[in-house]
């Protein structure tokens, strides 16, 4: 059974800032993010919160 979450991805080199909505599946929490605006693909601060 997935669960939903909240996911807040900070990007660690221009700070942009995205709170996305994600399910959790096998320890994996998945919202389709794949990069931030300035073009970042790895560098990232990423919190996650789960929803009731």
């Amino acid at each position: 059974m997935s669960q939903r979450h909240k996911v807040t991805i900070r990007c660690n080199r221009c700070n942009e800032k995205f709170i996305l909505r994600g399910r959790k599946e096998r320890g994996r929490v998945d919202t389709g993010f794949k990069q931030c605006l300035c073009s970042n693909a790895v560098d990232f601060e990423i919190e996650e919160e789960a929803l009731i």
